[in-house]
């Protein structure tokens, strides 16, 4: 299995936001204009972790903003935010984030996948740090394993 495709347009830089919800807004918006989601999905990526908290701040300075699959989702969607400067999400040891990758998927199935796959992109300790230093898009989506193109 592959990552979904990471186009340019579910690609932000150096994003200047005021808090956490700002940098799950800006990763909502970029899955809208990849295709992949209807705009409610930030929304319910933002509820999530009101409710649970920050264990979406999987490693130091990144997080990965998801919600479960719903009607507002309309395909497997990957989006990728860099941070102008880092936002703390609240928790204990991963914060501040620099970089948010929003994921999108219609099924159960995919999101256990999804999540294993990007696991293996983060197995390098260095890449967070990478990531937010990237200047394009496709350094970005080099970093994440996506060789010449936008899916891998």
């Amino acid at each position: 299995m592959t990552l979904p495709p990471l186009p340019d347009e579910a690609i932000v830089i150096k994003a200047h936001v005021d808090d956490w919800r700002a940098a799950v807004r800006e990763a909502g918006r970029a899955l809208v204009r990849s295709g992949s989601t209807r705009s409610e999905y930030a929304d319910r990526m933002i509820a999530v972790i009101e409710e649970f908290g920050a264990y979406v701040v999987i490693a130091p300075g990144l997080a990965l903003a998801h919600a479960r699959p719903g009607p507002d989702v309309r395909h497997e969607g990957l989006a990728v935010v860099t941070l102008a400067e880092p936002v703390p999400f609240g928790h204990p040891h991963n914060d501040p984030v620099r970089v948010v990758v929003g994921l999108a998927v219609s099924n159960a199935e995919e999101h256990v996948a999804s999540v294993a796959r990007l696991a293996n992109a983060f197995n390098d300790s260095g890449i967070v740090g990478r990531m937010a230093r990237a200047e394009t898009a496709d350094e970005l989506r080099a970093l994440l394993g996506f060789e010449g193109g936008v899916g891998a």
